[in-house]
């Protein structure tokens, strides 16, 4: 169990990313890092507010993870990380174990933005945990919550990062949460000059639905880290429906939880190559 950092300073180094996979209960955490294991492919968990609270809270979270990881013998790098935290729930999951935390105070003023995020990399630094910030705004929606798309300024986010000692950046660039409708805009000009301007590894939140080809130029442009989650519940769910449709007369929830497992890892597997992160752990 490791923060972010170093892995995504490797990754900007050697031109290419490290999957965020977000969980949702013990199975998805199992199949996510027993299929990581496998390709010798570092991993960043990532645990929004919602699926915390589902799961019974931040501890039980962490502890339910840690445990998977010496049970499983899991010899890779793993980071759990909240994704768009507030600051009270950063430090929450900093005082539960986490390793990683994003403080999303994307919907604020950039002022504002820059104290509440300041705050977090204070209380993050002294324990070893990385942070990751939010400058713009995502769009789509994620744990019911809607919001529209505004690209960041490059100008903002240099001050995010110079200001407050981030360690990863998430700058909105015409990604959204959840199924895209139409065509993903990325910004990989705008991209590329806040990586050099900024120097920090980026991430791309909305990571399911982007065709390859832009992921790939995405991470010749500074992308470090890309986050999925959406692509991961449809393949899922896809392996679910087809077991029950031939199935209909199972009630078992460990059967029917379980059937998801091949599209799932399959998913997870080509990401991982896609990404260019297998044989990547040290």
């Amino acid at each position: 169990m490791v923060n972010s950092k170093e892995l995504l300073k490797q990754a900007k180094l050697g031109n290419y990313a490290i999957p965020h996979f977000n969980i949702n209960n013990l199975e998805w955490t199992r199949f996510i890092l027993e299929e990581c294991n496998e390709n010798n492919s570092p991993v960043i968990l990532g645990v929004s507010e919602g699926a915390a609270k589902y799961m019974g809270g931040y501890k039980v979270v962490n502890d339910m993870v840690r445990a998977l990881v010496d049970s499983l013998k899991i010899k890779v790098p793993v980071v759990l990380h909240l994704d768009h935290g507030s600051l009270e729930t950063c430090k929450e999951a900093i005082d539960a174990g986490f390793t990683s935390v994003m403080i999303d105070a994307s919907k604020y003023s950039l002022e504002e933005n820059i104290q509440m995020t300041g705050e977090v990399v204070s209380y993050a630094k002294g324990r070893n945990i990385s942070v990751e910030a939010e400058i713009g705004h995502v769009g789509g929606e994620e744990d019911g919550i809607a919001d529209e798309l505004a690209y960041a300024k490059v100008e903002d986010a240099i001050r995010l990062a110079l200001e407050t000692g981030i360690d990863t950046l998430a700058p909105a660039l015409g990604s959204v949460h959840g199924p895209y409708k139409g065509e993903p805009k990325l910004d990989f000009e705008r991209m590329k000059e806040i990586s050099l301007k900024t120097d920090l590894p980026l991430v791309l939140h909305g990571g399911s639905g982007i065709d390859d080809e832009k992921i790939k130029k995405a991470i010749s442009c500074g992308i470090c880290k890309l986050n999925i989650n959406t692509e991961l519940q449809m393949e899922w769910a896809k392996g679910v429906r087809e077991f029950l449709n031939e199935s209909d007369s199972v009630y078992d929830p460990r059967k029917i939880i379980k059937s998801g497992e091949k599209r799932m890892k399959e998913a997870i597997r080509m990401k991982i190559e896609l990404l260019g992160s297998k044989d990547k752990a040290v």
